[in-house]
């Protein structure tokens, strides 16, 4: 502990140095230069020059995303914390632990609508785990501490720090605190015990069990607990979009992703299951369809989550265990061990049966092609070439669909996606953190022609730090799925959906420094992916721009307000 005394902006740096920050993704402004001083002065971290806000916390987002480790974002005030919003929000819909901290006009500036003055505690509370405004400069090192606390504990999420400018110029002594107590603040680890054994009871009884795994297995490293339990169990496992990874896909128990654009199989055998069990997720929307139609099955529900707001928020739970992910599977492998009756696997043969009818609809099945490029194609390749062990990002549209149900995660933290917000834009920057992170690993970045453009400045950021992502674009020439609901809800009536002025990506990537290639022909499809992951590509960012079919949509797909049993598949058309 040191008593000397440090300004305000050293006070942070140092404060962001404790918690072991390797990162800190940012862009300068009037109201934090104090802190870029301290910064440029003091080296305590690597600070990531972004070329616009959203990608500072995007990026500090696929950092947390791919390591577990809490992101750091810097912003300045006014326009550089509003523009951080889009990121905030993302991170929130997703439980991802997250410090933002933004500048702020000096204190006897604020309420009096100052240059490049917002209300960012204001504007930001609906969309964080919580924030702060720095009254004073003793409050900055253990307010710092807090928002690193809370952003890791109990359901992760982002926290924001805004700190007006004249408090980061002021002196005052800088003491770390060592621990932090918040009496308002206890987030349950430890399941109960009870409750756990009742949830292994239903389990070893069922005769069409299932398990549900959503995006808190991920989160709550709980990949080998998990699939420890189901060594024992045998039972069938799906997946929730945000969980993909958290299962092995290669294990014959995996039968896919559910939901919206799940496969048949796993939305069958969730909606037709006796007892069901989730694990880290949370009932959402595009995962069980209509409530009512999925409540119309009876089965017994247990749900494990660690933020009790979620349990019964959408479908009634029956057995409730409220805990961290890991530590309950943890309990139910001692529990399970030790329970007197046996778990007679012959009551699931008819089960695994069934399940296995269902499989052979082979609903991911598609027509390829010798004439024009299918998407699915191209990501299937890109499996083959990276042997299944890049970290893909992906935006959000059919290109993020197609990415979840063609590249089979057999590892945790290696698909990184917007699941709650779907934000367009998010790939690029979260492959810059998951490249930053892991400097010696593949990063494919599959994206769209609409969704790339969004954050397509940070091609100047890969540059300046060498960061060699391999971008895949599936270019159909239109926001693909407006496109496809347009085509299947609004009478092919495809309404500023197509992008008729659309950049020779090419010519863009080679102007930023990096390679561009354009690809036409399906035969050309492998090669070009093995050159741009090829030895003597390895250091460099390469934009592959595929030319893909138009027409291809994503199937299985559920419509709005039907449930899970009420797909549509593409040999209904």
């Amino acid at each position: 502990m040191s008593t000397s005394k440090l300004t305000g902006a050293e006070i942070v740096i140092h404060s962001l140095h404790k918690e072991n920050t390797e990162f800190v993704f940012g862009y300068p402004g009037g109201a934090v230069l104090n802190i870029y001083d301290a910064i440029f002065r003091l080296k305590k971290f690597k600070h990531v020059l972004v070329r616009h806000e959203q990608a500072a916390v995007h990026a500090a987002d696929g950092y947390s995303r791919s390591t577990g480790k809490v992101g750091v974002a810097l912003v300045t005030s006014g326009p550089g914390a509003t523009n951080a919003v889009t990121g905030i929000a993302t991170a929130h819909m997703d439980s991802i632990p997250m410090v933002i901290i933004s500048g702020q006009v000096p204190t006897h500036a604020i309420g009096q609508d100052a240059f490049q003055e917002c209300d960012t505690v204001g504007i930001t509370r609906p969309c964080v785990k919580h924030n702060f405004l720095i009254k004073k400069i003793e409050d900055i090192a253990p307010t710092i501490k807090k928002a690193f606390h809370i952003a890791r504990t109990g359901r992760p999420g982002p926290v924001v720090v805004d700190i007006p400018k004249d408090i980061t110029a002021e002196e005052a002594e800088f003491i770390y605190p060592e621990n932090i107590e918040l009496r308002s603040y206890n987030p349950v680890e430890k399941g109960h015990q009870g409750q756990i054994t009742k949830a292994l009871e239903l389990l070893i009884h069922a005769k069409r069990p299932m398990v549900y795994t959503g995006g808190g297995v991920v989160l709550g490293d709980a990949s080998e607990s998990l699939k420890k339990l189901m060594k024992k169990l045998e039972f069938p496992v799906t997946s929730t979009l945000m969980g993909l990874g958290g299962f092995p896909a290669s294990e014959k128990q995996f039968l896919g992703m559910l939901g919206m654009h799940g496969t048949y199989e796993a939305n069958m055998a969730m909606q037709e299951c006796d007892v069901l069990i989730a694990v880290g997720s949370r009932f959402d929307d595009r995962v069980i369809g209509n409530p009512d139609h999925f409540l119309s099955k009876p089965r017994k529900i247990i749900h494990i989550d660690i933020d009790p707001a979620s349990i019964s928020k959408r479908v009634k739970i029956d057995v409730p265990i409220v805990g961290s992910v890991k530590s309950v599977l943890e309990d139910m492998l001692i529990i399970y061990e030790s329970l007197k009756t046996t778990h007679d696997k012959n009551n699931q043969k008819e089960w695994i049966i069934q399940i296995d009818s269902w499989r052979e609809k082979k609903s991911l099945d598609f027509q390829n092609s010798k004439e024009v490029i299918k998407p699915q194609y191209v990501v299937q390749e890109l499996y083959k070439v990276t042997n299944g062990d890049a970290f893909v990002t992906s935006d959000v549209g059919q290109h993020q669909m197609w990415a979840a149900q063609y590249y089979p995660f057999d590892k945790p933290r290696r698909w990184l996606n917007s699941g709650g917000l779907g934000t367009m834009g998010v790939g690029l920057p979260y492959a810059m953190g998951a490249q930053l992170a892991h400097p010696e690993a593949q990063v494919a970045c599959v994206t769209g022609e609409a969704s790339i453009q969004m954050c397509i400045q940070e091609l100047s950021t890969c540059k300046q730090f060498h960061l060699p992502i391999k971008i895949v674009n599936l270019n159909n020439r239109y926001m693909g799925m407006v496109r496809q609901w347009q085509e299947f809800f609004y009478g092919n009536r495809y309404a500023e959906s197509y992008m008729d002025a659309l950049p020779d990506f090419v010519k863009l990537a080679e102007s930023y420094g990096h390679i561009g290639m354009q690809i036409e022909n399906p035969s050309d499809v492998t090669s070009a992916l093995q050159e741009a992951f090829s030895k003597k590509n390895k250091e460099r960012l390469v934009f592959l721009d595929f030319l893909t079919d138009q027409t291809e949509n994503v199937y299985p797909m559920i419509p709005n307000g039907k449930g899970l049993s009420q797909m549509i598949l593409a040999e209904d058309l």
